[in-house]
Order: C-alpha cells, then structure tokens, then sequence
C-alpha cells in the first residue's frame, strides 16, 4: 500500500533524522549525502507527492518507467530542474533512450557501455549544439555476490586505469563522477561496512589522479538498511525507496519493450 502525502511527510522526517544522526556521527554535514527516492513501480502521482516535499533526485531501475515519468521535464520546490537517475542495469539497446531521459546512470559496468554512450551523446542535442553531457557512476559488485551487476571486485581497478588510459579528449560527453554499489544482502548493515570501504578507497585513489576523474567525487550506496553504514563510509547518495513511498505494487511492473 503506497503511502499519503501526509504518511510520506511523517516518513520523510523520521528518514532524515537517521541521516542527520549519522552524518553527526561521522563528522560530515547534512548536505554532504543525497537523497536519491527510488520511484520505481510507483506513479506519477506519487513523484508529485515527492517533489512537494522538497525531493529534487528520483531513482529508476527500468528505462521506459523513466521515461514515462521523467521525459517531460518537472521543477522541484526550490526552482531547480528534477533529476533522473537511471540506477539500474541498462542492456546495449536500451542505453540510447536511458542518455536521454538520465541526467545520471549509476550502473555502467562495461568499456563497450562507455563507448556507445558517448557516441549517444554527441547526437543528441544539447545546450550549445554540442551533445548532451551526461554524469555516469561506474557500478561495482563489491560484495562480490553473484546475484549483483557491477564490475568483478577483482577487475574494478584495471578497468578505470583503462579508461584513464584512453586520454582526456576520448569521452567529451560523458563525466565520469565516481562508483556504485548495493550493500550485501544478509539483512545486517555492518556486514556491509567493509565493501562500501573498498569502494570509497578506490574512489578516492582515482579521484586523486585527476585527467578523466577530476569530478570523481560520488559515492553511491546505503539503501534503506544500511544508510548508516554507508554514510559512515562516506557515500554521497543513498537510495531509498519503500521507506518513504510505501509498499510497491508488484502485480503490475512496467515493462521496458525489447
């Protein structure tokens, strides 16, 4: 059962009292983490719920859910325009539509992705006729947990050496802005704490190499279970779904077109 307005309210604000709390206890400020809602297989109506509580970011696993509640462009309370983030896994064919509606795709995990996005990009019109620009989070299994998408933990390292080894001018439309991954599936946050660690220390290391990873600055991970953890590792955004819309309705997925 989705959620009212009113029960968003009261859930929103319980939700930012844990956020608080844990950036207090970690040293940081309030406004050093994201709140990213995962909308997915909820409506439209409840992202206008959302966005009249101040949310400015929504998260979706599924391209054309993206597209049908994100292609027409929405402004947030405080005038800025509503960013999408496409958080999902996006198959080859899809990724042109994904560049489109996306201002942020967490889940790039391939030179082959990286390489049809900027061809996708440089034709798409932009601000300037010049392309669009668009932010990309490379995703990382770091729980090393088959049933994950991302990169091989193992893999990671090499993989972004390689796009550093492509040069400055090899990806004009795209900004590589750091790294994703889902927390371990076990139910316990902490058993989380040491691969949202791992991915920290690589953003860290490769955000301190400059050239293609100047704006390598995103950390992507805590969901509902182990924001704390993951603040306490220094994410920059959290997705969080169920706790502030409600239950999501199964029965009825959207879904994307082959």
């Amino acid at each position: 059962m989705e959620f009212t307005l009113e029960e968003m309210r009261t859930h929103l604000a319980a939700l930012e009292a844990r956020i608080s709390t844990a950036c207090k206890i970690a040293g940081r400020s309030r406004e050093s983490v994201k709140l990213v809602w995962v909308s997915k297989f909820h409506p439209a109506e409840a992202v206008e719920n959302a966005i009249s509580l101040g949310a400015t970011d929504f998260g979706e696993n599924r391209v054309q859910e993206a597209e049908l509640k994100f292609s027409t462009p929405r402004t947030a309370l405080d005038g800025s325009r509503v960013r999408c983030h496409v958080i999902g896994p996006v198959q080859s064919n899809k990724l042109k539509k994904a560049a489109i509606v996306a201002d942020c795709i967490h889940s790039i995990a391939s030179m082959e992705a990286v390489e049809k996005l900027e061809k996708v990009c440089a034709a798409l019109p932009g601000e300037n006729g010049s392309g669009k620009t668009l932010d990309i989070l490379f995703q990382v299994n770091a729980g090393e947990e088959e049933t994950k998408s991302g990169l091989d933990v193992h893999e990671a390292e090499n993989f972004l050496n390689g796009l550093a080894a492509r040069g400055e001018t090899a990806f004009p439309h795209l900004r590589f802005r750091g790294l994703m991954t889902i927390g371990k599936n076990t139910g316990v946050a902490e058993d989380s704490r040491e691969c949202f660690a791992f991915l920290r220390n690589l953003q860290q290391k490769f955000l301190a190499k400059g050239g293609v990873f100047a704006n390598f600055d995103q950390l992507s991970m805590g969901m509902t279970g182990d924001l704390e953890v993951a603040i306490e590792e220094g994410s920059t955004m959290i997705r969080v779904g169920t706790a502030l819309f409600g239950e999501r309705d199964y029965s009825k997925p959207v879904n994307d077109p082959v």
